[in-house]
C-alpha cells in the first residue's frame, strides 16, 4: 500500500506507470507534431495539476482510472490524428461509416469524463447534493467546455497553422461541431446516470480532503 500524508496512492500511481508507455509510444514520430501537441495537451496538463495537487485533493479512484482511459484516448489520437486512426478507418471500411469515428468517441469522453470530475469537485467542495440541480449544472458545464473547445477548433482552421485541419477533424461534415457538442452533452448526461451510485460510495469511504 503506497501512503503519503495518510492517504492511498497506490491506484493512481499504477495508472501513471500505466500511461508512462502509451506516452511515450504516442511522442515518437506521430503523424503531425503540431497536432500531437494540440490534441495531447490537455492530457499532459491534467496529470501534471493532478500530481501537483494530490496531497491536497485525492479524487476517488473512479475519477483517476477514467481521467486515465481518456488520457490514453487522447494520446491515441494525438498520435495517428482523429481522422487516421487505423482501427476507425478498418471499421469505417467495414460498416461502410464513409468517416472515421475515433473523434466522435472522442467527443463521449469530453462529456463523460469531465463530469465525474465535476461530481467530485462540486459534491466534495460545493454545498451541493446529489440531485437534479446537480445533474443539470454538470451536463450544461460539459456542453459549455465542449462549445469552447469547438470555438478553439474553429480559430484554429481560421488563423490557418499547418495542422489545422487535422485539428478540427470535421472529415467534410458540415455540422460536424453541433454533432460534436451533442455527444459531448450526452457523454456526460451517461456519466451521471451509469456511475453516480458507485461514485457516491466511493465518496462516502474516501478521506476528506
Amino acid at each position: 500500500m503506497t501512503a503519503i500524508g495518510g492517504q492511498n496512492f497506490r491506484v493512481p500511481l499504477v495508472l501513471l506507470a500505466l500511461l508512462s508507455p502509451v506516452f511515450v509510444w504516442s511522442w515518437i514520430d506521430p503523424y503531425d507534431r503540431l497536432v500531437w501537441w494540440l490534441e495531447a495537451s490537455p492530457a499532459v496538463i491534467a496529470v501534471i495539476l493532478l500530481g501537483a495537487t494530490a496531497h491536497r485533493f485525492r479524487f476517488t479512484d473512479l475519477v483517476y482510472i477514467l481521467i486515465a482511459l481518456h488520457a490514453v484516448l487522447l494520446l491515441v489520437g494525438a498520435h495517428y490524428t482523429y481522422s487516421r486512426m487505423p482501427l476507425f478507418n478498418h471499421l469505417s471500411d467495414m460498416l461502410d461509416l464513409g468517416r472515421n469515428h475515433y473523434d466522435r468517441l472522442g467527443h463521449i469522453f469530453q462529456g463523460f469524463v469531465p463530469a465525474m470530475v465535476a461530481r467530485e469537485l462540486l459534491l466534495r467542495t460545493s454545498p451541493l447534493r446529489p440531485g437534479k440541480w446537480l445533474f443539470a449544472l454538470i451536463v450544461l458545464s460539459c456542453a459549455g467546455i465542449s462549445a469552447i473547445y469547438e470555438i478553439i477548433e474553429w480559430l484554429s482552421a481560421e488563423i490557418g497553422h499547418d495542422g489545422s485541419d487535422d485539428f478540427l477533424g470535421s472529415q467534410g461534415d458540415i455540422w460536424d461541431a453541433q454533432k460534436d457538442m451533442l455527444l459531448c452533452t450526452l457523454g456526460a448526461m451517461a456519466a451521471q446516470l451509469l456511475l453516480a451510485r458507485t461514485h457516491d460510495r466511493q465518496l462516502a469511504m474516501a478521506t476528506p480532503s
